[in-house]
């Protein structure tokens, strides 16, 4: 097979990342139904790539390739040649491989070593060997460079989930990589911050380091590369949607159409959920002040915001999972759905089917975990590992099983994390569904596809405080009551 050539830009001979051939496939306890790559043929040389494909399409495992993880540490059956930086894959141990390719993984908490964001910064260049004051620099480059020099003696646990991928940036970063390889980060990123991503990775291709990046919200430009992978193989990609080296535009959130059903103006009755007077905070540190605010059965909001404005505290206060330094937080009667930004920590049985299955007997809910799993896309990988799934289908998994309870109230933290935009599609669907059926619907979110599909009230944080949404009434005010 004829694969594509060399980045825009780069020199004849100067690939860094070299496949051959390459076939490769989990190991047979994986339970993944057919190999992973597929006589893949590809020169990656200096510049930007964007690697694009469907869930389960094989980016995450091709990324893992370039830093040897695939196949050191995840086993299976590997045939034909890897060569990055001038080392043999196979014959490189990955200590070596990390020190030419920097790497940030979908779930960048999962690479995390230490507790506070310079420490976490600094751990691979202190185990290269520099000097005290080198590494310093570099730490306090890296982390300057995606706008969290900030947070540089914040504990990572009090991080945001955005502000978690720009500290595992900075990581990558400050070890001077060779290669940058990412999987999806741009998932839980602020507008601001992905825009900032963005213009980084281009500086950094432009600089002359080859950049991989798998990413659903990355738009291409004439500046980069496009790598399309359908079932493991390699497929011409088709023209960028964007001309130009500038970032698309992007449709502000408050010109969506309202299908909610419920807005402020038509609510009567009691709420689902409120937040009277409330301060909320994380160990004591407020991060919203006075907040007034509520939501109505059948209703969907929409909360936005820049990373660590305070939405996932929001969402947990709402749930029952935190409680508010001042004020109150109420709840009506009924189940409550609950989706962290870590999907895995829902996923603990050993097929999608099983987690689904056990979660409507807790919550005695009557049903097909079938029916469940079709609505979502999920029902050709019933029978699934959820650990051997891609982060897009983990995120489909987790959200089958908070939404079977068919939940009175549902809350969701970036629920399109690592989505493809038919699995996103899928799901607008049916969290419209469920808002018909009488639940209310409150997304923390930046994925503004997502906003738009489902309409509703947008609640925006802003300097502590819930802005008025784009219907004009005070998102301070109790929504029931306010309009």
């Amino acid at each position: 097979m004829s694969g594509p050539g060399p980045a825009p830009g780069a020199r004849a001979g100067s690939a860094t990342v070299v496949l051959q051939g390459l076939t490769y496939a989990y190991p047979e306890w994986s339970d993944r139904p057919r190999p992973a790559l597929c006589d893949v043929d590809v020169e990656l040389g200096p510049g930007l790539t964007l690697v694009e494909g469907d869930s389960g399409s094989g980016k995450s495992t091709l990324l893992r390739v370039c830093n040897g993880l695939v196949p050191h540490f995840h086993g299976g059956t590997f045939s034909g040649r890897a060569a990055v930086c001038g080392h043999d894959v196979l014959a490189t141990p990955t200590r070596e491989l990390a020190r030419h390719v920097g790497f940030v993984f979908q779930e960048p908490e999962s690479g995390f070593v230490r507790g506070v964001v310079a420490r976490e910064v600094a751990f691979f260049p202190e185990n290269l060997g520099l000097a005290r004051e080198v590494v310093a620099a570099r730490v306090g480059e890296a982390l300057e460079r995606v706008g969290v020099d900030h947070l540089a003696q914040r504990r990572l646990s009090t991080l945001s989930g955005g502000e978690r991928q720009r500290v595992a940036l900075a990581a990558a970063l400050a070890a001077a990589p060779s290669v940058l390889a990412m999987d999806e980060p741009m998932s839980q990123l602020d507008q601001q911050g992905a825009t900032a991503l963005r213009e980084t990775l281009e500086g950094l291709a432009e600089a002359g380091t080859t950049v991989v990046v798998a990413e659903h919200r990355l738009r291409p430009s004439e500046r980069a590369r496009r790598l399309l992978l359908e079932e493991g193989r390699v497929r011409p990609a088709a023209a960028p949607a964007h001309r130009g080296s500038g970032a698309p535009p992007v449709t502000p959130l408050d010109a969506g159409p309202d299908r909610s059903g419920g807005s402020p103006r038509d609510c009567a009755g009691p709420p689902a959920w409120s937040l009277t007077t409330a301060t909320i905070g994380v160990a004591g540190r407020p991060l919203l002040e006075g907040v007034d605010v509520a939501g109505a059965p059948g209703e969907v909001v929409i909360v936005t915001g820049a990373n660590g404005a305070g939405k996932t505290t929001l969402l947990r206060t709402v749930a029952g999972l935190a409680a508010p330094l001042a004020g109150t937080a109420e709840r009506a009667l009924g189940r409550i759905a609950y989706l962290p930004q870590e999907p895995g920590l829902l996923l603990h049985r050993q097929s999608v089917r099983a987690e689904v299955d056990q979660t409507m007997r807790w919550s005695h809910v009557e049903g097909s975990a079938d029916d469940v799993l079709e609505m979502l896309g999920m029902l050709g990988l019933a029978d699934r590992d959820p650990r051997d799934l891609s982060g897009g289908q983990r995120q489909r998994a987790a959200l089958a099983v908070v939404l079977a309870v068919r939940p009175a109230l549902a809350l969701l933290d970036e629920p399109t994390r690592g989505m493809d935009a038919a699995a996103r599609v899928s799901l607008a669907r049916v969290l419209r569904r469920l808002a018909d059926e009488g639940a209310a619907v409150l997304a923390a979110t930046h994925d503004t596809a997502l906003a738009h599909e489902l309409g509703g009230r947008v609640l925006r944080i802003e300097d502590g405080l819930l802005v008025p949404d784009r219907t004009g009434c005070d998102a301070r005010s109790p929504a029931w009551t306010a309009c």
